[in-house]
């Protein structure tokens, strides 16, 4: 099976005052069509650093060390002009932000935010784009998409942002989804309800999922394998079942030993 993605001796670096800081360490993976998978470590670990060179959404002051290569689809994206990897996101790869809140725009309606990406990958006319975006916003179950649709960001939960947030980065069903965190800012309950949507309509586009996560019992729950990242590198990588009943890396078995878990009165 081809990879949809394929990444190879990635590196990140970031320039400051001090110095050069490597954020990422040559680092290599590759992911399946449709294969749901987990990036994990603590924070400060390199993970979100990676999704944002996968996508070219490095910030000012990042950039990306000789010798890496991004492809999806067989493609190398770091080759890439900026242009090209404009047509991309949102319609072969797209990113699901950590923080809702501040990814959405404050000052524009949260249905034309979701139409949007239709409209500039010309999918649909803007009548079109509108009706697209409200059926994607009632099958992530927000209710009463017709007025949600001409809401803003500030008058929906943390909840319903999210779920804003993935009815975007779904809209025209892209092979390859990045959820960073997408659940860290969500309570319990709510949590559950976005990770089981997440993975309903990943299972009807069929769209690969790379989860960006610290937490464990979120990548148990979802994932088919896990890559366990440290200090910029991957130090462990194996099915779940492998990862949780066999971890081979020192640095894995302190966060499966971090992990609450309840335990009977003596």
């Amino acid at each position: 099976m081809t990879p949809i993605l394929s990444v190879e001796q990635l590196r990140v670096i970031f320039e400051r005052r001090s110095g050069a800081h490597v954020a990422v360490d040559r680092i290599s993976f590759a992911m399946n069509p449709g294969e749901v998978v987990a990036l994990v470590g603590e924070s400060g670990s390199g993970k979100t650093a990676t999704a944002l060179a996968i996508m070219g959404l490095l910030p000012d002051g990042g950039h990306i060390g000789p010798g890496s290569a991004v492809r999806l689809d067989g493609q190398d994206l770091l080759a890439m002009p900026e242009r090209k990897l404009r047509d991309l996101r949102g319609r072969r790869i797209a990113m699901v932000f950590q923080e809702p809140a501040a990814a959405l725009n404050p000052v524009m309606r949260v249905g034309d935010q979701v139409a949007e990406v239709a409209i500039v990958h010309h999918t649909d006319d803007r009548r079109g784009a509108r009706q697209r975006a409200m059926a994607m916003l009632e099958r992530v179950g927000l209710p009463n998409a017709a007025a949600l649709y001409d809401a803003y960001p500030h008058e929906l939960s943390g909840g319903m942002r999210q779920r804003v947030m993935l009815a975007a980065a779904l809209l025209l069903e892209p092979a390859l989804v990045i959820a960073d965190e997408p659940t860290s800012a969500l309570d319990v309950t709510v949590q559950a309800q976005v990770l089981r949507l997440l993975l309903e309509l990943q299972r009807e586009s069929g769209t690969g999922v790379l989860l960006i996560t610290h937490d464990l019992g979120v990548v148990a729950e979802t994932c088919e394998r896990a890559m366990v990242m440290q200090a910029g590198r991957i130090v462990e990588s194996a099915s779940v079942d492998d990862l949780f009943h066999a971890p081979k890396h020192e640095y894995t078995r302190e966060l499966l030993e971090a992990m609450p878990r309840l335990r009977k009165r003596a």
